[in-house]
């Protein structure tokens, strides 16, 4: 039996990304604008909506292959014989995706996978240290969690979100300078900005987080839901929830220094998923519902898509932050 969602589902998942889309950008648009204009008053406020606004149109329009260029990510031709490219196959077929996605492999250890682009033009990217740890009976429910994501459309508002971190980001360095001024100029007696700017700056990343954090838990639940229908297999994608728990961040990370170094890699929403106690719950209650027969999967074992031999986890600068 099949779980595509029906069309008024999709046409109200829709609604709920266009409604989520607005209020994430005003949001964190009113947080930038505030802070600038703290710092540098109207005109900066000015222009800083003004580069909201070109975010915003320009964002969802980014090629999928740029983004897989600034991961250093390999291309896994479509059509191969190896497991991946038969997953992606038969779980795009499913879904009913108008073009199958083109699948990358980034060559880092971090557990992570991630989509951009739109149904019509999408790309999947998954790490070296998922391929290593995760078994495949898992990793087809981490592709399918990604091209749940792509058929409901949810990529706009999830770039829109990590184009917009980035930006706030660049705030937390322009807060570290202005604490240094502000350190040197006590020396005269003097403050070039106040302390509390300098907070609003700083936190500005961590604060974003919340909020993508309030807005994201309805949108990963029914990924996870579609997700577990189209490979029949609820349990798989549980279980590669639970190997994913140690390697997901949290806002709070945002918050240590250096800002805005991480320990988990862009895009920036995968750290304000919902917990991933509730997701296994979910996941596991809906064991044995009707959904796609299971995909017939043999374990076999994985070779390197990016290389052989070990990765060395050394931080490679990539702007505007440290990624792993």
């Amino acid at each position: 039996m099949t779980s595509v969602p029906d069309i008024e589902r999709q046409q109200e998942h829709q609604r709920r990304n266009l409604r989520q889309s607005i209020v994430l950008l005003a949001g964190i648009g009113l947080l930038l604008v505030i802070a600038t204009a703290i710092v540098w008053g109207l005109p900066g406020a000015v222009m800083t909506a003004a580069v909201l606004a070109g975010l915003f149109v320009l964002a969802p329009r980014v090629p999928p292959e740029a983004v897989m260029r600034l991961y250093r990510a390999t291309y896994v031709p479509a059509g191969g014989s190896d497991q991946l490219s038969s997953l992606v196959d038969v779980i795009a077929h499913r879904a009913g995706l108008p073009s199958r996605p083109r699948l990358y492999v980034i060559p880092s250890m971090t557990l992570n996978a991630f989509a951009t682009g739109s149904p019509r033009h999408s790309a999947i990217a998954v790490t070296e240290g998922l391929l290593r740890r995760l078994t495949l009976r898992e990793i087809s429910g981490v592709l399918a969690h990604e091209i749940s994501h792509i058929r409901n459309n949810d990529l706009e508002v999830m770039n829109l979100a990590d184009v917009m971190t980035r930006f706030l980001q660049l705030l937390s360095y322009v807060a570290l300078i202005l604490a240094a001024l502000n350190l040197f100029a006590m020396l005269s007696g003097e403050q070039v900005v106040s302390w509390w700017t300098v907070l609003l700056l700083y936190t500005a990343p961590a604060i974003s987080s919340l909020l993508q954090l309030g807005l994201s838990r309805t949108r990963e639940f029914d990924a996870d839901r579609e997700a577990a229908g189209l490979t029949g297999d609820a349990i798989g994608l549980a279980s590669a929830l639970r190997q994913l728990e140690s390697d997901t961040g949290h806002f709070w990370e945002d918050l240590m220094f250096p800002v805005p170094g991480r320990r988990v890699p862009q895009p920036s929403l995968l750290r304000s998923h919902p917990t991933n106690d509730e997701r296994i719950s979910r996941l596991l209650s809906m064991h044995g519902q009707p959904q796609h027969e299971p995909i017939v999967i043999v374990e076999q074992p994985m070779i390197s898509l990016v290389g052989l031999g070990p990765i060395e986890m050394r931080p490679r600068y990539r702007w505007p932050g440290l990624w792993y």
